[in-house]
């Protein structure tokens, strides 16, 4: 397969970096994706090279853009079954289990969704990266539920622009030990690795990580527990464990950042990625996808309702 050329012509009064132009010519790549061909070489402003990024074009500069094809992956795909909640030429959504690694990575070179995903749709094979194909956001090994994997450049730029522009309605359940502060509320508070734990992340001071925003609102009270319902409205690495662990109401079953020995019979924390809304590419309106609760934690509801623990709230 050849590469793509690409062949454009600036005509604007103002000049303007060339990444920040290209990213306006070609919506279907990400800023990262271009920034990394111009460092290649595969970019040239008027027969020359571009130097960097961040270099200006102005008034009639002619640029050639050469796109390579997606490289072939050394990913092997494997024959696992998903449970599929929507799929169309664009993109799949898949109500992931608990216990399943979304990407290959140390320790899990085998057996992910990418795997999974690439067995049943082989078309997502380089879309957005070759060791991550597909994958537009991710979840936690033990956290289950609603996650979309893109079939092509397109949808997964489509779709990663509106994680980040943070146009997606995100809803998560988790029950906790104990009780929040408030009945609802919102946490705002920055995330960073833990300085002492480079595998953990932590709530650090203000400039010293990103920051991350979490509200929450109490479904449903139990004597010793909570069951919540979680928008995150930032994307951070492990954020609403954290934040949870912050107000002193850790998910249950999260061994590491709430108790050791769980409060309750589970075998990994009690988060579920629930709903969530989201524009389809090419559409206006909003599409909504819901995967329930799976058996491991409806049955730990239903141990809380029969032990007589439930309180009104």
């Amino acid at each position: 397969m050849n590469d793509r050329i690409v062949r454009l012509t600036y005509e604007q009064e103002h000049p303007q970096r060339l990444d920040k132009y290209l990213v306006e010519q070609l919506p279907e790549f990400s800023r990262s994706r271009l920034q990394s061909l111009i460092k290649e070489g595969r970019v040239t402003v008027d027969g020359v090279i571009a130097s960097k990024s961040g270099q200006s074009v102005d008034r009639v500069s002619h640029i050639i853009v050469e796109i390579p094809p997606p490289q072939p992956s050394e990913l092997v795909a494997e024959e696992i079954a998903l449970d599929i909640v929507f799929e169309n030429d664009d993109l799949l959504v898949v109500n992931k289990p608990a216990g399943m690694v979304v990407h290959p990575s140390a320790g899990h070179q085998s057996g992910t969704l990418v795997h999974a995903a690439l067995a049943h749709a082989d078309d997502i094979e380089g879309v957005g990266g070759v060791q991550r194909p597909g994958v537009v956001h991710r979840l936690d090994k033990d956290t289950s539920g609603l996650i979309l994997m893109a079939k092509n450049d397109e949808s997964h730029q489509w779709l990663q622009d509106q994680f980040s522009s943070r146009q997606v309605d995100k809803v998560y359940l988790a029950l906790v030990d104990g009780n929040p502060p408030t009945p609802r509320g919102k946490v705002e508070i920055a995330i960073g690795r833990d300085p002492n734990n480079r595998k953990k992340m932590a709530v650090v001071p203000p400039g010293k990580g990103r920051a991350a925003v979490s509200e929450y609102s109490t479904l449903r009270n139990f004597q010793a527990h909570t069951l919540l319902e979680i928008h995150p409205i930032t994307g951070r690495t492990h954020q609403i464990r954290v934040h949870l662990a912050f107000l002193k109401c850790p998910v249950v079953g999260d061994r590491v950042y709430g108790r050791r020995h769980p409060s309750l019979p589970l075998d990994r924390q009690f988060l579920h990625a629930a709903r969530l809304r989201i524009r389809l590419p090419g559409d206006d309106d909003l599409s909504e996808f819901e995967a329930p609760l799976p058996k491991d934690l409806s049955s730990i509801l239903a141990v809380l309702d029969s032990s007589g623990s439930p309180v009104d709230g």
